[in-house]
């Protein structure tokens, strides 16, 4: 039996990559909703729920007017225990949907291949627990989740960024890095090289690095891609409407990310 994942994709260029072909190889389907393409956000998650990165910044409802709905789902999916990962702009929507705070960020734009690195309580856990120590991921992004929601549990660090990666709840998962980006994924985001330039970066240089790494990201991401998988697969099922929600509403808070 095959189970059903609810998938926010907020624009063409940062789909599902690596993690289309490990989730249904783990016995997990996904339902792509495409909201810049006018299609709703739905208000159940499904089995699942994982949303993508994006360049848009988590509190600019009035660029990206479906962000509210796709927070209210994150939400949704957190107190319902329902396996929920939020990836970049999705782990920054999580943040500010369950009372954390997402800003700009101060070190500015961390784009391409980069360490980060597992904390203690990452040792028991169903996701961050099958990675090593320390790991390379690609990134692009200049917003940062600099105040965690209550109750969440750091996973992994980094450097500029300390928040890489958390756990808030049973079954939710938010990470700054791309855990699902493809080397021709990652290419399609310098196709516009001048903020990349104009923060000392050589835009041919990362691109040449994330293309060397394809088989190290392959060997580090599927097991977490399917660890997902596995969460997914084993919960029960869900039966009547969410718990009332006890989680804070969202702060409003006034670079692009992926």
């Amino acid at each position: 039996m095959h189970h059903r994942v609810v998938v926010v994709e907020h624009e063409a260029d940062a789909g599902l990559g690596y993690f289309e072909g490990w989730l249904a190889g783990a016995g997990v389907d996904c339902d792509v909703v495409r909201p810049y393409l006018g299609e709703d956000v739905p208000a159940e998650p499904g089995d699942g729920l994982i949303v993508l990165g994006g360049a848009a910044s988590a509190w600019d409802d009035a660029g990206f007017p479906w962000q509210p709905a796709t927070r209210e789902l994150l939400r949704t999916a957190v107190e319902a225990s329902v396996p929920a990962l939020g990836i970049c702009l999705g782990a920054q929507l999580m943040t500010l949907a369950c009372g954390g705070v997402v800003e700009r960020g101060e070190p500015g734009l961390e784009v391409g291949l980069r360490t980060v690195a597992t904390l203690p309580a990452a040792a028991d856990d169903p996701l961050f627990g099958v990675l090593p120590p320390v790991a390379r991921a690609v990134q692009y992004h200049s917003d940062a989740m600099t105040v965690l929601p209550p109750g969440a549990v750091p996973m992994a660090t980094g450097d500029p960024y300390p928040a890489q990666g958390y756990r808030l709840g049973d079954r939710a998962w938010a990470v700054q890095f791309h855990p699902e980006a493809t080397p021709e994924i990652f290419t399609s985001w310098l196709a516009d090289p001048s903020p990349l330039t104009a923060a000392g970066y050589d835009p041919a240089a990362l691109d040449a690095e994330v293309r060397a790494a394809r088989d190290a990201l392959h060997a580090t991401w599927r097991p977490f891609a399917e660890a997902f998988a596995a969460v997914v697969t084993r919960a029960e099922p869900r039966s009547g409407p969410p718990a009332p929600l006890s989680i804070p509403c969202d702060r409003a808070i006034t670079a692009r990310n992926h």
